[in-house]
């Protein structure tokens, strides 16, 4: 029996437990985790996101990228991502064994993303039931579904959204679109889409958001069985019990992001899984360090507080003396136009004296202060960009055109395939970025996770279909 009995939905021609496990990039949602999640008769999500690929002896290949250029390494990147997406895709339909369904999920923010997502498909056909695209306005989203003939399931964080892309392009293949995912801004891990008018210290209820979004697609005639996704702090079904069987909101289905990653077919290395198991509310912070430009949501380790430190170590300069800024800059910096409030030249001596002696100047006409071991590091990760991004704050790269944001790169950020690739491969914990939604703290508390207990992944979904 499932909880206030929820029921199996048609998806794709079968009917699977309406549960998603969420798409999470760069190796974590892989075939063992998605394969495993479609096994116990849910949808399962690989991640298409700098997959893993692996050599004849079944060993994970290293992404190496030697090309000389940038573009020459993005070309590399993508190719590792469609060979490692179709890998993928295919051994987590071969453990799911004709259970649930397997979608893939990508992020219309990754360098390539297009090529990346049409090189798997037409490699998969008939293996992908869907796919799930966030992280930008995927206008492109539907007319590739339409070529490959899958389901698509665009990921939005407001009404408003979801409308732009319907009037836009989703009306013109409205038979293929199986759902649409709400990520709520606030509580999911990873990107998150929160816009400009909407206050990222002010958490706003899920629930009137979805509302909106119901009103939105009824408006526009789409029907109360093509589902709304709820993804983004859902933990037990027990606290969503209003949420099913609701008809103000139509049919719904709940998507597990953060819960999967302590199962034994998570890929993640150990020490990640231990720590899981310690954070306290309030450790998962929403901030604004990604070079996607977009805010993100992790745990706050070492890690993010050095970003978070070497931010409050900056001060506005201006080329020339004027209005407050009446005195030159003389630590971290080459030359003499820096010109800065008086008060700021004080805490930038200090800075320079606590070690901080190199100054690197922002896009914002703010200089940032750093340890000449940071300033290299910085440097080098910049020069070695490998242009996962379609654009970069990091590191001022544009997948198209020109090959640059026409910015200057901002040192205030960081490269974020370098750190997901290290995380997820066993580099350590406390240096590295480390997702995670803001349910996390569950871990710690949940009596199901006692006694350093780590379910398969259909134990898990077992549990979470008793409301638990």
């Amino acid at each position: 029996m499932s909880f206030k009995g929820l029921k199996p939905i048609l998806y794709g021609g079968r009917e699977v437990w309406p549960l998603v496990e969420g798409g999470k990039g760069v190796a974590v949602s892989n075939h063992a985790s998605s394969g495993a999640w479609a096994a116990a008769g849910g949808i399962g999500t690989v991640s298409a996101v700098n997959a893993d690929s692996y050599d004849p002896q079944g060993k994970i290949v290293p992404q190496i990228y030697d090309a000389l250029t940038r573009k020459e390494r993005h070309d590399q990147l993508v190719q590792f991502g469609i060979r490692g997406g179709v890998e993928q895709v295919q051994r987590a339909h071969d453990i799911a064994g004709g259970n649930g369904a397997i979608n893939i999920n990508v992020l219309w923010e990754m360098g390539g993303a297009q090529q990346i997502l049409e090189g798997v498909l037409e490699r998969t056909r008939g293996l992908v039931t869907g796919v799930t695209c966030g992280a930008g306005m995927p206008y492109k989203l539907s007319e590739i579904a339409a070529r490959f003939n899958v389901h698509y399931l665009p990921i939005i964080s407001s009404a408003r959204a979801f409308r732009a892309l319907w009037k836009r392009a989703y009306h013109k293949v409205a038979e293929l679109m199986a759902a649409v995912v709400y990520e709520d801004p606030w509580l999911a891990g990873g990107h998150n889409g929160l816009s400009n008018a909407e206050d990222p210290r002010v958490p706003q209820d899920p629930y009137p958001r979805v509302k909106a979004l119901r009103d939105t697609m009824r408006a526009e005639g789409i029907a109360d069985s093509v589902p709304i996704v709820m993804a983004g702090g859902v933990w037990f079904l027990r606290d969503w019990e209003d949420w099913i069987d609701n008809p103000e909101l139509g049919q719904i289905v709940f998507q597990f992001g953060t819960r999967p990653l302590l199962t034994q077919e998570s890929p993640i290395p150990q020490p990640w899984k231990d720590h899981l198991r310690t954070l306290e509310p309030g450790d998962v912070l929403l901030h604004r360090f990604s070079p996607t430009g977009f805010y993100s949501s992790a745990v706050r380790n070492p890690f993010l507080r050095n970003l978070e430190e070497r931010s409050d170590r900056q001060i506005p300069y201006s080329r020339v003396e004027a209005g407050e800024h009446t005195v030159q800059l003389d630590v971290g910096v080459k030359g003499k136009n820096f010109w800065v409030v008086p008060a700021d030249r004080e805490r930038a001596r200090g800075w320079a004296n606590a070690g901080f002696t190199s100054a690197l100047r922002t896009p914002d006409d703010t200089v940032i202060f750093v340890t000449p071991e940071e300033r290299e590091l910085i440097r080098k990760d910049q020069a070695e960009c490998m242009g996962c991004l379609s654009h970069c704050g990091f590191s001022a790269w544009k997948d198209h055109d020109d090959f640059s944001t026409g910015y200057l790169a901002d040192p205030r950020s960081f490269c974020i395939q370098k750190t997901l690739q290290e995380i997820a491969h066993g580099g350590p914990i406390d240096e590295n970025l480390m997702f995670a939604g803001h349910a996390a703290f569950n871990f710690k508390t949940d009596p199901f996770y006692s006694n350093n207990f780590t379910p398969t992944v259909k134990q898990l979904v077992d549990r979470i279909l008793t409301g638990d």
